[in-house]
């Protein structure tokens, strides 16, 4: 079968790979499109520290069913499906407490390990999610339920007024989320188009940082008090630091994001403040259902959201324009049917 591979940083490949069998209770599916994350693009870049070449990347996935599990009238031949990409140990702390979402030992498709930018995959029962949604909605459930689980993580309500620094796709999952929970939501980024996508998504307000000061605009949204929730989704060190002085008093932060170096704070402001200071990764299978529910519902702006779908065979070329020009597109797919 055809499959995109990472052969080193900055060359990708279309390459012929044996087909996966389906053994010990797997599921075969056929991959029908896959979307590109920032992450596959640091994988193409040689900048993601967690991957090793040859790779083939894609975490994001829409599949179908091919070959079912004949016990599961849900898996049956033909169910289209999102993926939870993630591995977990079982026995790690984090696990054993539930969350395994930040297992220890985790490996991810294309990172870690071979992701779903082939023909086809084969997945164990527990990790598909079946949906009545169309392949490009299935691509945009995984990256949008990180932002729900940082949502999770910050005990949003609808007594809440949020800031969310950046709304690129991880962003807009918690911008949507924090709105379905009924929560006052402020959108920031340096890019008008993500705003407005933002707002399309259910945000409230929205500030643009290189135009406006975003100290001054908070305090105006908030009555002085500065926002109860931030969401920090780009991982700058400005932008960590940012959101430990934005925050109000006994607010909550999750950072999201990871910073590409040491970042310095004021410590003072974590006791000062009272903070509760969380970190967020991946998702929950809760987290998977909560973004079915509301893809399925038609509450988050799909068309808007994604820039372009290109066939497998052009991959390689996209990953070469996204690298060189990464501000011209939102979210990329790769359609394999």
């Amino acid at each position: 079968m055809k499959a995109l591979v990472l052969q080193r940083p900055g060359e990708a490949s279309i390459e012929t790979v044996p087909e996966p069998v389906a053994t010990d209770g797997g599921i075969l599916l056929k991959v029908r499109m896959v979307g590109l994350c920032g992450s596959d693009l640091n994988s193409f870049r040689g900048r993601n520290p967690l991957v090793t070449f040859p790779r083939i990347p894609g975490h994001e996935v829409s599949a179908t069913v091919v070959q079912g599990d004949r016990g599961d009238s849900g898996l049956s031949v033909g169910v289209d499906v999102a993926i939870l990409p993630y591995t977990n140990c079982g026995e790690c702390a984090s696990c054993r407490r539930g969350r395994t979402n930040a297992c220890q030992f985790n490996q991810t498709l294309g990172v870690q390990r071979d992701g779903a930018l082939t023909e086809f995959i084969v997945m164990p029962r527990e990790k598909l999610y079946p949906a009545r949604l169309t392949p490009k909605e299935l691509c945009l459930v995984e990256p949008l339920t990180v932002g729900f689980h940082a949502a999770s993580r910050g005990r949003i309500t609808a007594q809440d007024t949020v800031a969310i620094l950046g709304c690129g796709g991880v962003g807009l999952g918690a911008v949507a989320a924090s709105s379905s929970r009924g929560a006052r939501t402020i959108c920031i980024d340096l890019d008008d188009e993500k705003l407005e996508l933002a707002r399309a998504a259910g945000g409230a307000y929205t500030i643009n940082s290189l135009r406006e000061s975003l100290h001054d605009r908070l305090l105006e949204l908030t009555e002085g008090r500065g926002p109860d929730v931030v969401v920090e989704a780009i991982g700058t060190p400005p932008t960590f630091r940012a959101a430990v002085e934005e925050v109000s008093f006994t607010g909550r932060v999750v950072y999201i994001g990871y910073a590409k170096e040491l970042v310095s704070y004021e410590t003072r402001l974590f006791v000062q403040k009272e903070l509760d200071v969380l970190g967020s990764r991946n998702a929950q299978p809760e987290d998977f259902q909560a973004v079915i529910r509301l893809l399925e519902e038609r509450k988050f702006p799909v068309e808007q959201a994604v820039s372009l779908i290109v066939p497998l065979q052009e991959a390689p070329r996209v990953l070469h324009s996204w690298s060189e020009n990464p501000s011209r597109f939102k979210k990329i797919m790769v359609c394999l049917d």
